[in-house]
C-alpha cells in the first residue's frame, strides 16, 4: 500500500508511460529509410528491413557492450553499419540519425497523459527516468518536468539503483520519499523497489504481475493515480 505521507517527489517513466512507443518509432524508421532512399539506396533497403536490422543490432551488442545503453549511440551506428555494409557514405550517418530523432520525438499521446502531468506537477518536483533517448522539451512537456534522466545521457540504466538515486537528488529529496511510476515491471517497479523508492506500476494491459515482490499500488491508467494522490487531474 502507498504511504501517502511520504510521498515528495515523483519519478516517472516516458515510454509506453505517457506515450505508445512503436507507432513513434515505426514513423521514425520510415521517414530514415525515405530519407536514405535517395542518399544511400543500399542501406535504405538494409534498414528497411526488420531482419537486417535485428542483424546488426545483435552484431553491435556483441561488438559494443560499452553503449547498449545509450539509444542514440546505438541508432547512429546501426545506421552507419548499414551504410558501411552497401559501401556508401558514411558520414551520411549522423544526418540521417537527426532525421530519425526529429520523427521519434513525434509522439501521440496517452489521453490522460497531459491532465496527470499537470496534476503531478502542481503537487510534486516530478523527474523523468528513461532508457529511451526521448527529450522533454523536443517532445513538448518538458514544463511540468523539474528535471530529466536518460540512461544514454547519465551513463547507466534502469534497473541501476544509481539512476534512481540521482532522479531522488534531482528531486532534492531522499529516495524512500520518491514514488516512481512506470509500466515496466523489472526496469521500472523491481529496479524501483531496489532503489528504496514506492512504485507504482501502470498497467495499461491489465496484465498478469509475475514477479515475487510487488508494487505499492498497481493502476490501468493515470487518471486512477491521481486519485489515489488525492485530486481530479482534470
Amino acid at each position: 500500500m502507498l504511504d501517502l505521507r511520504k510521498i515528495r517527489a515523483i519519478g516517472l517513466d516516458l515510454d509506453d508511460t505517457l506515450w505508445p512507443i512503436w507507432p513513434a518509432i515505426e514513423r521514425a524508421e520510415l521517414q530514415l529509410t525515405q530519407w536514405l532512399a535517395l542518399r544511400a539506396p543500399l542501406a535504405s533497403q538494409v534498414m528497411a528491413d526488420p531482419d537486417h536490422r535485428l542483424s546488426l543490432r545483435n552484431q553491435l551488442v556483441r561488438e559494443r557492450p560499452d553503449i547498449g545503453h545509450d539509444m542514440s549511440a546505438m541508432r547512429r551506428e546501426i545506421i552507419r553499419m548499414a551504410l558501411s555494409r552497401g559501401g556508401e557514405d558514411t558520414s551520411l550517418a549522423e544526418p540521417a540519425f537527426e532525421v530519425f530523432f526529429e520523427h521519434r520525438m513525434r509522439v501521440d499521446l496517452y489521453a490522460d497523459a497531459l491532465p496527470a502531468l499537470r496534476f503531478l506537477a502542481s503537487r510534486y518536483p516530478v523527474v523523468a527516468i528513461s532508457n529511451g533517448n526521448a527529450d522533454v522539451d523536443r517532445v513538448g512537456i518538458g514544463a511540468h518536468f523539474s528535471a530529466s534522466l536518460s540512461a544514454h545521457i547519465f551513463g547507466v540504466g534502469k534497473p541501476d539503483a544509481r539512476i534512481f538515486h540521482a532522479a531522488a537528488a534531482a528531486a532534492g529529496v531522499a529516495a524512500d520519499e520518491v514514488l516512481h511510476i512506470g509500466d515496466d515491471p523489472a526496469l521500472d517497479v523491481l529496479g524501483g523497489l531496489d532503489a528504496g523508492m514506492q512504485t507504482a506500476w501502470l498497467n495499461r494491459s491489465e496484465l498478469a504481475w509475475t514477479h515475487d515482490r510487488q508494487p505499492h499500488v498497481s493502476v490501468t491508467n493515470l487518471d486512477q493515480l491521481c486519485a489515489l494522490l488525492g485530486g481530479d487531474p482534470d
